[in-house]
């Protein structure tokens, strides 16, 4: 593993989307393109943006199991990292995470209704590169 936490840890702070995966209620897999995470902290939790009346937190909230997936076209690197995703709506988790311009999308600022925050908790993975799998425990 050595370099691995480290160019996984490069990748999610400079490959502009990442795509989550959640369960629905009949069980399927779905997985949908995101921007990047606003924070990171190591490899093991990741912040995201989403709206709160969205159908993917819809699928977090009956279930918590998710993934999210990193990769990098050009150097064929894939990074897939397991865990749960909570769904947050405290006022320090939306401002931790706010950025000016979210009006956009959240045209009611950081306390719209319809904005809210994900955060992934990884407790595995995977990763790929120089067609190699490497799997992985975080601790």
């Amino acid at each position: 593993m050595a370099g691995v936490k480290e160019l996984i840890a490069q990748m999610a702070d400079s490959l502009p989307i990442a795509y989550i995966s959640s369960v629905d209620n009949e069980g399927y897999p779905c997985t949908k393109a995101m921007l990047a995470p606003r924070k990171r902290e190591s490899i093991r939790t990741f912040y995201f943006t989403t709206n709160t009346f969205s159908l993917r937190v819809a699928h977090y909230k009956a279930n918590p199991k998710a993934s999210i997936y990193f990769c990098d076209a050009k150097g064929f690197k894939g990074m897939m990292l397991r865990g749960t995703m909570e769904v947050l709506t405290d006022a320090i988790s939306k401002e931790m995470i706010w950025r000016e311009g979210d009006t956009q999308y959240y045209p009611g600022g950081v306390t719209d209704p319809n904005y809210c925050v994900l955060k992934f908790t990884a407790t595995d993975g995977r990763f790929y590169s120089d067609f190699y799998p490497r799997s992985f425990v975080i601790e």
